[in-house]
């Protein structure tokens, strides 16, 4: 009775928990979609500065810094180009959340480029419940597997000893004599 009570008490939890996956998901999503938009900001003044220069393309303006005899010119133009691989990166991550699947997105939240923003995403997450079919159903699939993986274990350990106690208690009672 109790390890009944304790597995389905057990249950609601994983179930909770895993109806926080898509919940994450779509905070993330709406994270990178606002970095991506201050990213597009910074870089559209970078193409700013190189047209009134009259460079062809901002990788051209990079390239001429990068060769420069001052250091600080070659320092920002290092983090131009970081500026510029972070947006192409966010740009894969916005379209992995437009055309893919939960499990696709999750997989881009656990890559190396989206890991730092699962990070600050996880500062600010709040707790709710899904209200997309998908998200329904995924928390309710992976509720049942944790569960599963869980509680089977613990279940089997749980029979084996009832079923020594039951028999030995078989062993200890006397059988009655046929008269």
């Amino acid at each position: 009775m109790i390890y009944s009570t304790i597995d389905k008490l057990f249950f609601g939890l994983t179930l909770l928990f895993a109806l926080q996956v898509p919940q994450l998901a779509d905070q993330y999503h709406q994270f990178i979609a606002g970095a991506y938009d201050a990213n597009q900001w910074q870089i559209d003044g970078y193409q700013t500065t190189a047209d009134k220069y009259g460079y062809p393309s901002i990788d051209d303006m990079i390239e001429h810094h990068l060769k420069n005899d001052v250091e600080s010119v070659r320092d920002d133009a290092i983090q131009k180009q970081s500026t510029l691989q972070r947006q192409n990166d966010l740009g894969k991550g916005l379209q992995v959340f437009a055309e893919g699947n939960l499990i696709e997105k999750i997989g881009f939240m656990l890559s190396p480029s989206g890991w730092p923003y699962l990070d600050k995403t996880l500062k600010q997450f709040t707790f709710g419940l899904p209200i997309s079919t998908e998200g329904i159903l995924f928390g309710v699939i992976l509720g049942l597997l944790l569960n599963l993986i869980i509680s089977a274990p613990t279940q089997i350990v749980v029979r084996k000893r009832r079923a020594r106690k039951k028999a030995a208690k078989e062993e200890n009672i006397p059988k009655k004599q046929p008269l």
